[in-house]
């Protein structure tokens, strides 16, 4: 019997071992002044990569207006803006949940590994973007 427990546990290892876990705040996107009065909030995400499938989970509360897009975005380094690359489910609320699950490309996954890869919640009030966080190891 403890032969099997060992080996059960070996296995979970190993399936341990193939996956990565990134983790991101979620906070206000760089703005001006004029702004202010419409980006606001708090969140965090985490994302799990296995093999070439990325899961992302995140909250936010405390935005101004309702949430309207969620994306991933890929830029050309941490703190660097860059094009979305994929779409996230959000919750259209001022709180809620953001989620997402897909296949990476090996650059995409090479983007993600180097800190480039960042979710990016727009809301009604915030068009062009209300929170923002990096996905970081």
């Amino acid at each position: 019997m403890l032969n099997g427990i060992a080996i059960v546990l070996a296995g979970l290892c190993v399936f341990a071992q193939g996956q990565e876990t990134f983790k991101g705040r979620l906070s206000p996107v760089a703005m001006d002044a004029t702004m202010k009065a419409n980006v606001a909030g708090t969140g965090s995400v985490s994302a799990v990569l296995a093999g070439t499938k990325l899961t992302i989970t995140g909250s936010f509360d405390g935005m101004r207006s309702p949430a309207t897009v969620a994306q991933l975005h890929q830029g050309i380094a941490t703190g660097v803006r860059g094009p979305a690359i994929l779409d996230l489910t959000v919750a259209k609320a001022t709180n809620g949940n953001v989620t997402g699950s897909f296949e990476l490309t090996p650059e995409q996954i090479e983007g993600l590994k180097k800190g480039k890869l960042y979710v990016q919640i727009h809301s009604e009030k915030a068009p062009d973007g209300n929170l923002w966080g990096w996905l970081l190891r």
